[in-house]
């Protein structure tokens, strides 16, 4: 007790503080006071321990804990805070901050702080970076919501860039920022606006509450406290202080909780979560200093074993106290200075103010450099502050960002050993500072922050081999974290770089230099690092660590394009950088080992000197950065035509063109070798290095610049010493330059031949990209648009492509833009998509004649399929096969030379030999696909030729005379004919069909240029109609031999379909009597099916009628189904072997108007009577196929017995559930969970027997409800009654034969049991009397579903339904009818008399509901079907079950017709109608009825028209539903007017049903009897309870119900979730928001926090929440992945595409594109018709069956 009052003491002696307490007085005589800092800190000394961290945080439960927090923020706000306030204003704070408001000059920056999950938007036109973002507000009211944009959610933390001009190219200012006077200097200074003493008082305080916050937040003793701050009394009260990290895991963190601090799991899932949210340090313990000592050395122990330890102190309650308060300082000082600019900029000043020390003394410095020590919290809240100061003032935010760079070396090496996210750390903060073009130069010239962030980089990466390079081999677990969080410098760096200068200052250049040699010292260290040695004899033991590298490749790959382009918009600075590139790579080269064989190469008359080098045998690396930059910067001395116009300066002269293409030539035959299987047992780290080193995303640093670096050489030397060169690096020379060349080398073993032919046909790949490469802007006369252009145009003739899947093949420049959406519309037209897939681009014919079928960037697999696509093409159009080479651009001058490649003459003698050996048919010794390259190389030196030709006005400058060379026969010893003769006898070789078409082409072309030629030398005047006139020619002669060809082909086909009719006839003739016998058959089904059409049947819909004694069963026809099991076939009947259909049985809320209502209790629920709101059902749906109920039981037995036998780990990973009867359908794996047994139709009605009255039937019925009563009350008390007067021939003890055969009852049960299982979730229980209530409950709600979608589809009543549903209907049906036979027979009686009391008040039964509470259309079905119970014990043969049926169908309507009146509202409309008709008459008739029996409780309606508008509204579902039941229940064929949506649909209905077509006729004809029991239906007490409003009241027809509105607009969803708070961690934000479409709450899922405990479970939020929403059944969309989200029940769910697209008509999942998201309605009706049709379960099963990772989520902690 006296812990307890302790407890109680110091709130209550603080409330009497609170009363006591005057902050004016306070700040008053602080005011007055000498040193004003002593007096605040005596304050705060008193106050703070007195206020906050009293006694053990948190309380018992969540809503104390909420309490203490909102307490301790009253006290520190009228105790602490309201001093300071009236202190700095000098008046009451609400009105001096609001006067400081009005004078107030608002920035034109937005500074809206992002929260974590907030949409951004970034102008992909006018954002001078990706990194330039707008908030929701200022974005809707620019300029930008009508250009190209990207969304995406922020992390948190960054701000909104409104405002700066630097930020966007145009449009800086929304219309809320927009200035309002442009003549305001932005130089002014705003302190100058405030009053003087403001300004005194505003130094005074912000320096005060800066330095204390400052000075508690980097304090390190943890029990003492800075001088002055002493508290008066000291107790021995401690807490034990968890911080946050980020390398020990949620379980890690709980299970070592639960230990130390022996708390429950859910107390440790809170702590852990609280910690984790970053909200503060979490206190776990409280007490003296020896209790939470303890808890620390168990946490510490406990942590420690895999890494360093979890971070825990030890502190005293006082410092933790005034830690609390210094936040909320900071927080308060953000807050005040948001009122004022001249405040912000005083307490910018006094934050960078130097202190006494010097250097990084000031409170900003401090905080920055004690950042790492910090704990989430309180860094969250002092960056805030910086952001909401400094970056918002734009004179300081340069101060601080010089502060920034010089200590940003010491800053990042804190980064590294620090444990939170980067997003944490005030490292962050780059990017609000170098992305501004003006500070990044500003800070690179005074900072040299371009070489600072380099130089830390490489320091940091530590692991070098003997060479200096980076060595990543085996990286401990410790330094791939290190790695990972040194690469975030690069992200600096690309900052630093993103935006070109447009002038240069010399200063600026200098820096520049500067930093590349920094960059080219870290590009030696990666030249060469990772070197590869072939593997022989044995495979690879360890595959290396090749994946670091390409990390940092990757990463750097947009650092080194855009130091490129920022050498490429200066020329000095260009030079320069090519003279330090080309040095560096030279250093590069004295590295190798030397010592190297010189050779001598000899071949076709010419000799080259190199040196013996094998790439099979000695190492090789991937990695060559330095060469390709100087690759790419020879690019650029072409492009800015430097290189012409300056030669002098450029040391092209010390360029060594072999040495220069050493390296890439080695790198690339790698690439040869690997492809041709010479490297297999280097394992897959080798084939992943290929594979990423010819990908998008590094090939522009890689691949490509490889190709450019052995153009840059070919360029500069003789080609035919070039292509020696070549062929010896690839290990070919020997079999080129056998003395005679154009026989084969024969080499005996098969692989070598095999790996020789692979590199001949590589080498030849190499060489056409090397001459024809071209599209770079610089190597040829081309722009970047051709660039983008020819790369779609080659990934379009793959295939039509979607969108992302171009921008994907396309490479991202650092601004992640492609240069796609300028291209796309001028190559492409674009298809959209219908309810699935997506828009698709497709290649415009025009633009095939570009297609090139050796374009570089293809892969093997992506060349055979454009080569098939575009040969399909060919064929579609009736053109020649031929695939010829695309006209090439004209190359740059530096690059003009490689063009004598193609028409040198080892390359001719290389063309020779394969066209020699392609002689004779391939034994090996070649292949086509070296052919096929050939005859490419000789089709591009013949468009060469020609171009040159074309362009040319005389002889002289014609240097390229390839047509000649390939004339000319091969000198001795090789007497063989010339390349041309070659050609010319190939052309017709029967082995060469496929070529032949290029063949021809490549001859035409020689003609035509020949033609030409001699026409330049007879006169050098070229005319050009003589060329037409040949090509015309050529194309006549094409024409007619295309022609002939075609005609050929015709007659062919002829011959072969006339033989193919003979061997038909004859086959006929020889099994004649087998056509005649199905002939015949046919024959007669068709006369059959005409007979039975409904087109047919004679008698109008008048004679159709499916209830009561006139209707007419089915023609007894025999109904034969077969078994999908065995196969055999069996005809449905009572007494054979039972049949049963696949089913589904599961729980509903889909037709709920009701969703607060909770669920049953099962044991106590009685399912008789559904209410009209109809909150639960249970839906049966099938999927149409019947097996054998032994076939099936043997199947479901062989499935249980496989799921025992699996081991016990891997056990509930399956779609289905079998320990809860669930398997697939054996035929179309359709998850299902029963079966429904088979039954045959209904018999014939007896058409002899009378059929009574209405009248005469109730009355009937109510002595045979008598007689059951006496007969029950007898055997109950045993005592004799009178005699009641019992109607003849009927027996109560009677006891019916069960007509079905043992096999066919058992199946009855099992079904029942299904519904009696899932309706009521309770173990099976055979002895309940509801099972068959439940069976009938399925049957009515399954109808009343598929009613109401055939009516909001409009589709008829009849005939729409696949077969499946029908079948199921139909089976589901007459199982109902025949369910009873298999119940306790008193029980379905008993049933059966409740039902009827409810329409016949009876006085032996008690509570019976009112009408209002009771869905009739299930009133109706559960009577009809138990009548058959008490009606089997009438042995007169004088009545019809049929009559009963018919007289409780008319005895429900008028029930219904009653409820829908009373709970009518028909509109009061004033419109006098004379002839008002008979029904609307008697609709008013009835209405006054009711109003006189409910006392006046309804209003007044004259209108009979709306009431009988209102009536035939209301009844028509109902109708419906029940035309449905009887058709199915009586197997009638239904009429003509209900297979066809239209008119005439009331009377059909109301004929069908045997009802007159003006209901009200039942009540008026029937009135004598019927109005007592109207009046005793209107006298319940619960009618004038639920109209008074109590309860619930439902309205007919009910509405469908249709899943929540979403926006249009996906940004607007993304808004809502980021402003949603967790509602369980105090106003904290979710981290995976998620909509429930069904009902629109937003849902915490995913997180620890929201979890609760469903049947003894923990749930996450999602999960729990479809318990109550939707029976076990949800859909969800999760906002921050833009994804829909199935779930059904604990274990099952699936991702599903949502129904938002972009513009492509493409998803979004995850948010990854950032196009905007618009909401496609087709594709969301089609998410809400899967739901309406109980479909999802069924989706979640095909869909975990088709991928097996879904089954293995825990779908239950979403």
């Amino acid at each position: 007790m006296a812990a307890a009052d302790s407890d109680r003491d110091p709130s209550s002696a603080l409330c009497s503080e609170f009363l006591n307490f005057s902050a004016k007085d306070t700040a008053s005589r602080w005011l007055a006071a000498a040193d004003l800092q002593r007096e605040v800190y005596r304050h705060l000394a008193v106050s703070v321990p007195r206020i906050l961290c009293v006694g053990p945080g948190g309380g018992v439960t969540s809503r104390e804990e909420q309490r203490e927090e909102q307490r301790e923020e009253l006290a520190c706000q009228l105790l602490l805070l309201a001093p300071l306030e009236w202190l700095l204003l000098g008046e009451e704070p609400a009105a001096g901050l609001a006067h400081l408001q009005e004078n107030n000059q608002p920035s034109p920056l937005c500074g809206h702080v992002f929260k974590v999950g907030e949409p951004t938007y970034s102008c992909r036109e006018c954002a001078a970076d990706p990194t330039c973002v707008l908030c929701m507000q200022c974005f809707l009211g620019s300029v930008h919501r009508d250009h190209r944009y990207r969304m995406t959610t922020s992390g948190g933390g960054g701000f909104c860039d409104c405002g700066d001009a630097e930020a966007w190219k145009k449009g800086p200012y929304c219309q809320k920022h927009t200035p309002a006077d442009s003549s305001r200097n932005s130089e002014e200074d705003p302190v100058a606006q405030l009053s003087v003493d403001l300004v005194a008082r505003g130094y005074s305080i912000f320096s005060i509450i800066l330095r204390y916050a400052v000075d508690l937040l980097t304090w390190e003793q943890e029990d003492q406290l800075p001088a002055g701050l002493e508290p008066p009394e000291r107790g021995d009260t401690y807490y034990c202080m968890l911080f946050n990290d980020e390398v020990h895991t949620y379980e890690q963190v709980i299970y070592t909780l639960q230990k130390a601090v022996n708390c429950s799991q859910k107390e440790a899932v809170s702590f852990a979560t609280t910690v984790d949210r970053d909200v503060r340090r979490k206190s776990v313990r409280y007490g003296d200093f020896q209790f939470c000592d303890q808890a620390k050395s168990v946490i510490v122990r406990n942590t420690s074993r895999q890494s360093k330890p979890l971070r825990v102190q030890v502190m005293h309650s006082s410092v933790v106290a005034h830690q609390c308060f210094a936040l909320k300082a900071l927080s308060w000082l953000g807050q005040i200075i948001q009122y004022s600019d001249g405040l912000r900029r005083i307490l910018c000043q006094i934050g960078l103010q130097k202190g006494p020390e010097g250097e990084n003394s000031s409170l900003v410095d401090r905080l920055m450099l004690n950042d790492s020590k910090m704990w989430k919290g309180a860094r969250n809240i002092y960056h805030q502050l910086l952001m909401n100061s400094l970056l918002m003032d734009l004179k300081y935010k340069k101060i601080f960002a010089i502060q920034f760079a010089k200590n940003y070396r010491r800053l990042q090496t804190d980064f590294m050993e620090d444990d939170h996210e980067r997003v944490v750390s005030v490292t962050s903060l780059s990017v609000q500072l170098f992305t501004v073009p003006t500070m990044a130069r500003m800070l690179m010239v005074e900072e040299n922050l371009m070489t600072t962030i380099i130089r830390t980089f490489v320091d940091h990466l530590r692991h070098r081999d003997l060479q200096g390079r980076f060595q990543f081999d085996r990286y401990t677990a410790q330094q791939a974290f290190k790695f990972g969080r040194v690469q975030s410098l690069i992200g600096d760096l690309k900052y630093v770089l993103i935006s070109c200068p447009s002038e240069w200052s010399d200063e600026l250049r200098v820096k520049f230099l500067e930093g590349l040699d920094a960059f080219l010292e870290l590009l030696k260290c990666m030249q060469g690092m990772d070197p590869v040695v072939r593997q022989v004899g044995q495979h690879i033991e360890m595959e290396p660590e090749w994946e670091a590298a390409f990390t940092l490749q990757m990463k750097l790959t947009h650092i080194i394009s855009m130091i490129q382009e920022w050498c490429s918009t200066d020329e000095h600075v260009l030079i320069e950088a090519y003279k330090k590139c080309l040095s560096a790579l030279s250093h590069c080269h004295n590295g190798l080992p030397d010592g190297e064989q010189p050779i001598t190469l000899s071949l076709a008359g010419h000799s080259v000197e190199t040196f013996r080098y094998q790439v099979s045998q000695e190492k090789v690396s991937i990695h060559l950065p330095v060469c390709r930059l100087l690759a790419g910067l020879h690019v650029l001395l072409s492009k800015t035509e430097v290189a012409s116009r300056f030669p002098e300066q450029l040391p092209l002269g010390e360029l060594s063109p072999p040495l220069l293409i050493e390296l890439p030539l080695r790198c690339l035959v790698l690439c040869a070798q690997v492809h041709a299987g010479m490297w297999r047992r280097n394992g897959f780290s080798l084939i992943n290095q290929i594979y990423y080193y010819h990908n998008v995303k590094c090939r522009v640093e890689m691949f490509d610049k490889d190709i450019i670096m052995l153009q840059v050489g070919a360029s500069m030397m003789d080609s035919n010493h070039l292509l020696m060169i070549v062929l010896s690096r690839f290990e070919l020379f020997h079999i080129f330059s056998s003395a005679d060349i154009r026989k084969r080398y024969r080499e005996a073993n098969k692989d070598v031949v095999q790996q020789n032919n692979t590199l001949i046909e590589e080498m030849l790949h190499l060489i056409i990209m090397v001459v024809g490469e071209r599209y770079v802007a610089g190597v040829g006369q081309v722009e970047p648009f051709d660039e983008v252009r020819r790369e779609i145009i080659h990934q379009l003739s793959i295939r039509p492509m979607a969108h992302s899947e171009l921008v994907k093949a396309l490479p991202e420049n650092g601004n992640k833009e492609t240069g796609l959406e300028k291209v796309i519309d001028s190559v492409a037209s674009f298809k959209k998509p219908g309810v699935t897939g997506r828009g698709l681009y497709e290649l415009r014919s025009e633009w095939n004649k570009h297609f090139n079928l050796y374009f570089h960037h293809y892969s093997r697999a992506d060349q055979s399929k454009a080569e098939e696509a575009q040969r399909k093409l060919r064929r579609q159009n009736r053109e020649d096969n031929a695939l010829p080479p695309p006209l090439p651009p004209p190359f740059c001058p530096l690059f003009a030379s490689l063009i004598n490649l193609l028409q040198c003459d080892t390359l001719l003698a290389v063309e020779g030999a394969v066209l020699q050996w392609a002689m004779e048919p391939s034994g090996g010794g070649w292949t086509e696909s070296m052919l096929q390259r050939v005859l490419h190389l000789v089709g591009m030196a013949l468009l060469e030729e020609q171009q040159q030709l074309e362009n040319s006005s005389s002889d002289e400058d014609i240097t390229f005379t390839y047509t000649c060379k390939i004339s000319r026969p091969g000198e001795a010893p090789n007497t063989s004919g010339s390349v041309l003769a070659l050609l010319e006898s190939l052309q017709n070789a029967p082995h060469l069909e496929v070529h032949k078409d290029m063949i021809t082409w490549i001859l035409k072309m020689v003609t035509n240029i020949k033609t030409m030629r001699e026409r330049t030398s007879s006169m050098s005047t070229v005319s050009i109609s003589p060329e037409q006139g040949l090509e015309e020619m050529v194309r006549d002669k094409d024409k007619a031999e295309r022609k002939r060809k075609a005609e050929m082909a015709r007659l062919r086909r002829e011959k072969i379909m006339a033989q193919m009719s003979e061997m038909q006839k004859h086959f006929i003739n020889e099994n004649k009597e087998l056509f005649q016998q199905s002939l015949e058959e046919l024959e007669a089904s068709t006369s059959a099916a005409v007979e039975n059409s409904p087109a047919n049947l004679e008698p109008t819909w008048v004679s159709q009628v499916c209830i009561g004694p006139r209707r007419v069963g089915r023609a007894d026809r025999r109904q034969l189904v077969t078994c999908i099991l065995c196969q055999e076939e069996q005809e449905v009947r009572g007494h054979g072997r039972a049949m049963v259909l696949a089913a589904f049985v599961q729980r509903s809320t889909v037709l709920s108007k009701n969703r607060c209502r909770n669920l049953p209790d099962p044991d106590r629920h009685n399912p008789l009577f559904m209410h009209p709101d109809l909150s639960l059902g249970i839906h049966t749906a099938s999927c149409g196929h019947i097996m054998h109920a032994t076939c099936w039981q043997r199947y479901f037995e062989a499935v249980q017995l496989k799921e025992q036998r699996r081991q016990q780990r891997l056990r509930g990973h399956t779609s289905y559930d079998v320990e809860n009867g669930e398997f697939l359908c054996p035929l179309c794996e359709c998850l299902s969970n029963t079966v429904i047994p088979l039954l045959p139709h209904a018999h014939s009605p007896n058409h002899s027997v009378n059929h009574p009255s209405l009248e005469v039937w109730l009355k009937t019925a109510q002595q045979q409800i008598a007689a059951l009563h006496s007969a029950y009350r007898k055997q109950s008390d045993g005592a004799e009654e009178a005699e009641t007067a019992c109607p003849e021939g009927f027996r109560v003890d009677f006891t019916p034969q069960n007509p079905f055969s043992s096999s066919i009852s058992e199946m009855i049960t099992t079904f029942s049991m299904s519904t009696y299982k899932v309706g009521l979730k309770l173990n099976p229980n055979e002895q309940d009397k509801r099972i068959p209530v439940l069976s009938w409950s399925t049957c009515a709600y399954s109808i009343q579903s598929i009613e109401s979608l055939l009516m909001d589809e409009e589709k008829p009543l009849f005939g729409s339904l696949p077969c499946r549903q029908d079948d199921c209907l139909s089976s589901l049906t007459r199982f109902s009818a025949a369910c009873w036979t298999a119940a306790p027979l008193k029980a379905v009686q008993t049933h059966f008399v409740r039902l009827f009391a409810v329409l016949v008040p009876d006085p032996h039964v008690e509570n019976t509901p009112c009408i209002l509470d009771i869905d009739m259309f299930h009133l109706l079905v559960y009577s009809v079907l138990s009548y058959s119970s008490v009606h089997c014990l009438d042995q007169s043969g004088t009545s019809l079950v049929d009559s009963g049926h018919l007289h409780l169908l008319q005895l429900v309507t008028v029930g219904h017709l009653v409820q829908v009146l009373l709970t009518s509202t028909p509109e009061e409309v004033c419109m006098d109608q004379d002839n008002a008709s008979e029904e609307e008459e008697l609709t008013s008739q009835l209405y006054n009825i009711l109003r006189k029996d409910l006392g006046n409780v309804l209003p007044e309606v004259s209108s009979g028209w709306q009431l009988w508008g209102c009536v035939k509204a209301g009844v028509l579902p109902f109708l419906r539903a029940a035309a449905l039941f009887f058709h199915y229940l009586n197997s009638t064929v239904p009429p003509a007017d209900l297979l066809v949506s239209g008119p005439g649909q009331w009377e059909a209905l109301c004929s069908y049903l045997s009802l007159p077509s003006n209901l009200l006729q039942l009540h008026y004809s029937h009135h004598t009897f019927l109005e007592p029991l109207i009046h005793r239906w209107c006298c319940h007490p619960g009618v004038r309870q639920t109209l008074q409003g109590e309860g619930v009241l439902v309205r007919f027809p009910r509405e469908s119900n249709r899943l929540i509105e979403l926006p249009e607009d996906y940004s607007v969803l993304i808004n809502q979730a980021s402003s949603f708070t967790c509602p369980r961690s105090g106003g904290d934000k979710s981290r995976a928001p998620t909509l429930c479409l069904v009902c629109g709450s937003m849902l915490c899922s995913q997180s620890y926090c929201c979890q609760t405990e469903v049947d003894g479970e923990d749930v996450g939020a999602c999960t729990a929440h479809t318990f109550t929403c939707g029976a076990g059944l949800g859909l969800f969309l999760r906002v921050r992945e833009s994804q829909v989200l199935f779930v059904a029940g604990k274990t099952k769910g699936c991702f599903y595409p949502p129904p938002y697209l972009d513009d492509y008509g493409e998803t979004d999942q995850g948010l990854k594109r950032g196009n905007p998201l618009h909401l496609c309605r087709e594709r969301y009706r089609k998410i809400e018709r899967l739901w309406r049709q109980h479909a999802v379960a069924e989706v979640i099963g095909h869909a975990q069956e088709a991928n097996q990772t879904l089954v293995a989520i825990d779908w239950q902690h979403l």
